[in-house]
């Protein structure tokens, strides 16, 4: 089997303000495909904060083409410009000749990562979060200090005092993220295979994540109770690592394609109809692995074929229906707001399932909140990494949802669901957080939401 770590990164093709490499450069194809109309800049979040052209898909575009005509070198200006972009993929939904700049944005980070000489602080950072998070044994072995060190209350003196802050805004933003440390957080209580209640309708894979697994294990278990409940058989491989998508949102590009091959050899031989997934991120990511994987002819077709079966287990559930009973989580009607996550939304085109999915639940009703397509700050680890444009859009989406009146936040990826914690409790509210699945386990299993 294939493992999951990292390669040596390629080394330059060419000195880098000679242009990009030739290997997967932008195609300029895709980038003559924008037609400079604009109406990507009003739903561009990096755009909304910095308010720069160049910090706008349109202004990377001409950035990009100026770059493959010869015109202007791959600077580090031009590597800022590109790094300020959060991934959300707003523009892709939001334009009307249908620019495929997730396709543009996604080959200019391998290029950043081989021609590009980061400073040291930048490569420590990155290191850290690289050789960290797509690993739950690793993420483990912090645990026991961590959690000393939120029982004892450092967490909040330090952010009182704002130490870190002044020594590090990246490291105060990754300290002020850290999810609390739980019992649960050291064990995977899953067994390889969860029979389905009743007739077996299906036969599906299950995927836990890295994040996910370690802190968000309660988002998982109430995942195969439900699928289990609709008639699933649920399958989980212990051999499945992460999804890739951390690395491969950063151009991470060696370390990305062996967690997809591990990824793809783990659940080879499961037999199952789909493999299903409940994070945001990851899902977009495991639909790309043809992408990912492109130029790998062992695995290239399995990649394909294994993309094919991804399912996002709301995508999954409101295509196949519910045949468990739903019950009301509270005694009256219950008022709460869906939080898109922007890889679920303009990823995946995933809107309306969950809201459908969530209406089915006696009582609930869905609030919609202002500019619910503008992305969080979270974006992967862009919050770490850019952590000033994410503390302005965290706050804006934090107002925008409280705004709504909502007893509760319905969000579908851990990683947005840090990010609003984080600035619901900066407006000093208490504002309960669960993810659509959670809402769905409760229903079933006829037990009241603690509000």
């Amino acid at each position: 089997m294939q493992t999951a770590d990292p390669s040596t990164s390629p080394q330059p093709v060419h000195p880098p303000e000679q242009g990009f490499d030739p290997q997967h450069p932008p195609e300029q194809g895709l980038i003559d495909a924008c037609v400079h109309c604009g109406f990507c800049l009003t739903t561009c979040p990096s755009y909304r904060v910095i308010g720069k052209e160049m910090d706008s898909p349109r202004g990377r575009i001409y950035l990009m083409d100026a770059i493959n005509k010869g015109e202007v070198p791959f600077s580090p200006t031009a590597v800022q410009h590109f790094d300020s972009c959060l991934g959300c993929l707003a523009c892709t939904t939001s334009c009307p000749s249908g620019v495929q700049y997730d396709q543009l944005i996604a080959s200019v980070r391998p290029q950043v990562k081989r021609n590009h000489e980061r400073s040291l602080p930048e490569k420590l950072l990155r290191t850290l979060i690289f050789q960290l998070f797509p690993y739950p044994d690793r993420i483990r072995l912090l645990l026991p200090p961590l959690g000393i060190y939120q029982l004892l209350g450092l967490s909040k003196l330090i952010q009182k005092t704002g130490f870190l802050q002044r020594l590090s805004p990246n490291l105060a933003a990754m300290e002020s993220l850290l999810p609390k440390v739980t019992a649960q957080s050291f064990q995977d209580n899953l067994p390889d295979v969860i029979p389905a209640q009743g007739k077996r309708r299906y036969r599906v894979g299950m995927i836990l994540g890295c994040v996910q697994r370690v802190f968000f294990s309660n988002v998982n278990e109430a995942t195969a109770r439900v699928l289990t409940a609709n008639g699933c058989e649920v399958v989980i491989p212990k051999s499945q690592g992460c999804c890739s998508a951390l690395p491969a949102h950063q151009g991470e590009e060696a370390q990305a394609q062996a967690l997809a091959r591990q990824m793809i050899d783990a659940f080879e031989d499961t037999e199952v109809d789909y493999v299903i997934i409940n994070a945001a991120g990851c899902g977009h990511t495991l639909k790309e692995y043809g992408h990912i994987l492109q130029d790998d002819e062992e695995y290239r077709d399995r990649a394909k074929a294994f993309s094919a079966s991804v399912r996002d287990v709301q995508e999954f559930l409101a295509e196949v229906g519910l045949t468990a009973e739903l019950h009301p989580l509270t005694d009256g009607p219950l008022p709460l707001v869906y939080q898109d996550a922007c890889h679920l939304l303009h990823g995946q085109k995933i809107s309306i399932q969950p809201r459908q999915l969530l209406k089915k639940i006696p009582q609930v009703q869905v609030r919609e909140p202002i500019d619910a397509a503008l992305c969080c700050g979270s974006a992967g680890v862009y919050n770490m990494l850019q952590p000033e444009v994410a503390e302005e859009l965290g706050q804006m989406k934090a107002q925008n949802l409280i705004n709504t009146g909502a007893q509760l936040i319905a969000s579908s990826n851990p990683g947005c669901s840090l990010q609003i914690l984080k600035h619901l409790e900066k407006h000093d509210q208490q504002l309960p957080l669960k993810h659509p699945i959670e809402l769905l386990d409760l229903s079933i299993q006829g037990e009241k939401l603690s509000l």
